[in-house]
C-alpha cells in the first residue's frame, strides 16, 4: 500500500469520525432544542421561577366619621429554604471585606428578634430535610411585626426570606366589637366581619421571582402575573365616641346592680341611623379568648325578651290613630280587671279605683288602664299596631343571628293573651325593635329603616351595599305626636321625673318592669328599661337602656340615671339646640 493511499483512509477514517461526532452533537441538540425543549425549559423555569403569592388587605371598618374600629397591617412570615441552609460569608457594605457566617450565629441572631430556641430552630430545618432532601419551604416564624422583619432582613441571612401578609387589628378594642366582630384563624366569625365578608375581604394575586443557584432571590426578577385588590371600606353609622361612652355607663352600673347582661341604643329620629349599639357583657375583638362564648356577638339583635311598660307607647299611639282614645279622656280604672276563665290583669301596685285621664293611664304605667283602652280595638288592630312598629320582624340592619322576637297572630292568641301584649307582657322583642318603634314615634309615625351601614366605599369609587331608605308609616303624625306629648309626664310629674329629666330639654320617655317568664310562670327576675327621646319638641334622637336580671334595685328607676346620662351625652355631642318651649303638662287625674 502506498503512502498516498494510507494518507487517504487516514483522512476518510477522520472524517467519518468527526461525522460521527457531529451528527451526535446534531442528534443531541435536536432533541435538546426540538424534542424535549417544552420539557426542559419547564424544569429549568421551576428550578429558577418561585412563585409567590400577592397578599391584598380586607377591607377598613370605620364609624360615621372615619374612626378606624378594624383595619388590615401588615405581618411577615419568616422562611427558609432548608436544603440551602448553610454557612455562608457576607461582604461589608461599605469596605467589601467578606466575613464567615455560622448557621448557627444566624439562628441564634434570628431567635433573639423572635422569642424562640435556636435548637428548636435548628431541629424543625433539619426535620423538613429528613422528610425531603430537597425541600424549598419551611416556617420560622409566622405574622412578625414590621420591626422585628426589618431587624431579621438586616441580617442579610442568604437562605432567609420573608413574606408579607395582612393582619387584622381592632385599634379601639371593645368599642362596638359586638358590631364588628373578628376574624379567627379560618376567616371571619361573626359581626359585620362575617356578615359583610363580601364587601371586605381582599382578591389576593400571584406572582414569580428567580433565584440563582445558591436560593438566594435574584434582585429585579419579580414578576407579577396578577394584581391584588384591597377590600373595600365599611362606613358604620356608629358615632365610636358616644358608643364608648353607652358602653362605660352601662357596665358601671350593670355591675353595681348585679345585672346579668345590659344594652342602650342611640338612634338618629330623621334617617334611623345608629348612632350607638352597646352590649355588656361584650367582647374585645383583639382578645376573644377573654370573652364567653355566649357574649361574641351582639345580644341587642339576637336576644329578645318581654319588655314590658315601655311597649305601652306604640299602644297609646294606635289607640290614638284608631281615634278611640283622647289624653284627656277620664277613665275610673279599678284595681283588678277579669279577662277569660279565671284570669285577670292587674296592676304592679295594689289600688281602689283610680280617677285617671289617658295620658294619668300611661304616665302611671297603668295595665289595668291599658286593657281596658285596649279593649276597644279588635284583636286583629291591636296586632297591626304593634306589627306596624315593627315588633315580630327583623330590622332592617339584618345583622347576623338577629331574632324576629315573637308576636303572636290575632288568631292564635286568647282574649287574655292579647290584652297582656299590649304592655308587654306574653311578647317579645330585641332591644334594636325598641329603639326602631321609638324612632317611628319621635319622628312623626314614620318608621325609617333601622341603618347601620351606609355603605361599602371600593377604590374605584363605587359604593355598594347601601341601605333601603324608604319609610313605613306605623301611626298618623298627629297620633305620634300626642303620644309624644302625653310621654312627656313621665319627665314633668312621675316619681322619677327627676332622675329623667335633662335641664334645658324637653325629654318625653316610658319605664318598663318586666317579669321574667321560665317554665311556663313568672318569676321575681325582672328586666327594667327606660325608652326615651329629645327634645320632645322637635325629636332628634331616641335612647332606650335596658338591664337584665339585676341582683338588687329591680324597678325601672334603676335605668333611669343611665338614659339620662346617654341622652345628656348624646345631644352635648351633637350639639342639639335646647327646647324653646315649656311642656305642655296633660292633665293626669281628674
Amino acid at each position: 500500500m502506498t503512502a498516498e493511499r494510507r494518507a487517504r483512509r487516514r483522512v476518510a477514517a477522520a472524517v467519518l469520525v468527526i461525522s460521527m461526532v457531529l451528527g451526535g452533537f446534531v442528534v443531541r441538540l435536536v432533541d435538546i432544542q426540538v424534542v424535549r425543549a417544552e420539557q426542559l425549559s419547564d424544569e429549568s423555569e421551576a428550578r429558577r421561577s418561585i412563585p409567590s403569592p400577592l397578599y391584598g388587605a380586607r377591607g377598613d371598618i370605620v364609624d360615621a366619621s372615619g374612626v378606624v374600629l378594624a383595619d388590615s397591617v401588615y405581618r411577615y412570615d419568616i422562611a427558609v429554604s432548608p436544603r440551602f441552609v448553610e454557612d455562608y460569608r457576607l461582604a461589608d457594605p461599605e469596605t467589601g471585606e467578606k466575613t464567615q457566617h455560622t448557621v448557627a450565629e444566624a439562628l441564634a441572631s434570628i431567635a433573639e428578634l423572635i422569642g424562640a430556641d435556636p435548637l428548636e430552630l435548628r431541629a424543625g430545618i433539619d426535620a423538613e430535610l429528613a422528610l425531603d432532601p430537597a425541600d424549598d419551604h419551611s416556617y420560622l416564624a409566622r405574622r412578625v411585626t414590621t420591626e422585628t422583619f426589618q431587624a431579621i432582613r438586616a441580617l442579610r441571612v442568604p437562605w432567609v426570606y420573608f413574606e408579607r401578609q395582612p393582619s387584622r387589628t381592632y385599634p379601639n378594642g371593645q368599642v362596638a366589637g359586638n358590631l364588628v366582630g373578628f376574624l379567627g384563624t379560618d376567616g371571619p366569625q361573626t359581626g359585620l366581619e362575617f356578615r359583610l365578608n363580601d364587601c371586605l375581604e381582599a382578591t389576593h394575586g400571584s406572582s414569580t421571582y428567580e433565584r440563582g443557584a445558591d436560593g438566594v432571590k435574584l434582585p429585579g426578577t419579580t414578576v407579577v402575573q396578577q394584581e391584588a385588590v384591597d377590600g373595600g371600606t365599611l362606613r358604620l353609622t356608629i358615632d365610636a365616641d358616644v358608643q364608648w361612652f353607652a358602653q362605660q355607663t352601662i357596665a358601671e352600673q350593670a355591675m353595681a346592680i348585679g345585672a346579668d347582661w345590659a344594652t342602650a341604643w342611640v338612634v338618629r329620629v330623621d334617617d334611623g341611623h345608629v348612632i350607638a349599639a352597646a352590649d355588656w357583657p361584650t367582647v374585645d375583638p383583639n382578645d376573644v379568648n377573654g370573652t364567653a362564648p355566649e357574649n361574641l356577638g351582639s345580644r341587642s339583635f339576637s336576644e329578645p325578651f318581654e319588655p314590658g311598660s315601655i311597649f305601652k307607647a306604640m299602644t297609646f299611639a294606635g289607640l290614638l290613630d284608631a281615634g278611640v282614645t283622647t289624653p284627656s279622656e277620664q277613665l275610673v280604672v279599678p284595681g283588678r280587671l277579669p279577662t277569660i276563665a279565671n284570669y285577670s290583669i292587674t296592676d304592679a301596685w295594689a289600688h281602689d279605683d283610680l280617677r285617671l285621664t289617658s295620658t294619668g293611664v300611661l304616665m302611671r304605667s297603668s295595665n289595668v288602664g291599658t286593657s281596658i283602652l285596649s279593649s276597644r280595638l279588635s284583636a286583629q288592630q291591636r296586632h297591626d299596631y304593634l306589627s306596624a312598629f315593627g315588633i315580630g320582624e327583623q330590622t332592617a340592619v339584618d345583622f347576623l343571628g338577629e331574632s324576629n322576637g315573637r308576636l303572636r297572630s290575632a288568631e292564635s292568641i286568647d282574649g287574655h293573651g292579647t290584652l297582656t301584649q299590649m304592655f308587654g307582657q306574653g311578647v317579645t322583642a330585641t332591644s334594636a325593635q325598641i329603639a326602631s318603634a321609638y324612632q317611628a314615634l319621635a319622628n312623626g309615625g314614620v318608621r325609617q329603616p333601622l341603618t347601620l351601614v351606609t355603605g361599602c366605599e371600593h377604590a374605584d369609587g363605587t359604593v355598594t351595599h347601601t341601605p333601603p331608605t324608604e319609610g313605613v308609616r306605623a301611626v298618623s303624625e298627629a297620633a305620634a305626636d300626642t303620644t309624644v306629648a302625653m310621654l312627656e309626664s313621665v319627665a314633668t310629674d312621675s316619681a322619677i321625673a327627676s332622675l329623667v329629666s335633662i335641664p334645658g330639654y324637653r325629654v318625653a320617655a316610658k319605664t318598663g318592669t318586666a317579669e321574667v317568664a321560665e317554665n311556663g310562670r313568672y318569676t321575681d327576675e325582672r328586666i327594667i328599661s327606660v325608652a326615651g327621646l329629645a327634645p320632645a319638641d322637635d325629636p332628634q334622637f331616641v335612647v332606650v337602656v335596658t338591664y337584665g336580671r339585676p341582683d338588687t334595685m329591680k324597678t325601672s328607676a334603676t335605668a333611669a340615671p343611665t338614659f339620662r346620662s346617654i341622652m345628656t351625652q348624646v345631644l352635648k355631642t351633637f350639639r342639639v339646640e335646647p327646647s324653646t318651649q315649656p311642656a305642655p303638662r296633660l292633665p293626669i287625674t281628674w
